[in-house]
């Protein structure tokens, strides 16, 4: 098997796994951010840019792992690539997200209770 199929499988596992929160979050009825927002991934973006982007992304992962070379779900090497594109996807994307949604940290000042 050539080496770029592994590299078109590896982003292809990153596509899919990228598409799934923005699709959710669009039919969710859910502002997400995206790469159209202002500014960029920071920014909201409405549900429908979000079931749009979630759309494409998932078509572009289908087409990087489906029809580039001869992806078989039985075999270990294409999974483990595919695999470890997703993986390294959902982990960024969950620092992304979490230090977007991240909650202001609370003092450090304790409060005293009620006399």
């Amino acid at each position: 098997m050539r080496w770029y199929y592994f590299v078109a499988y590896f982003f292809g596992g990153a596509f899919l796994v990228n598409a799934i929160p923005h699709f959710v979050q669009g039919v969710s009825g859910r502002s997400f951010p995206t790469p159209f927002a202002s500014p960029p991934g920071k920014g909201m973006s409405s549900p429908m840019v979000n079931v749009l982007w979630g759309t494409a992304n998932a078509v572009a992962g289908y087409f990087l792992v489906i029809h580039v070379g001869g992806f078989h779900i039985r075999s270990i090497p294409d999974v483990v690539v595919v695999g470890a594109g997703g993986l390294l996807m959902a982990i960024m994307l969950s620092r992304t997200f979490g230090q977007l949604y991240a909650k202001p940290e609370q003092s450090s000042v304790v409060s005293q209770p009620p006399k």
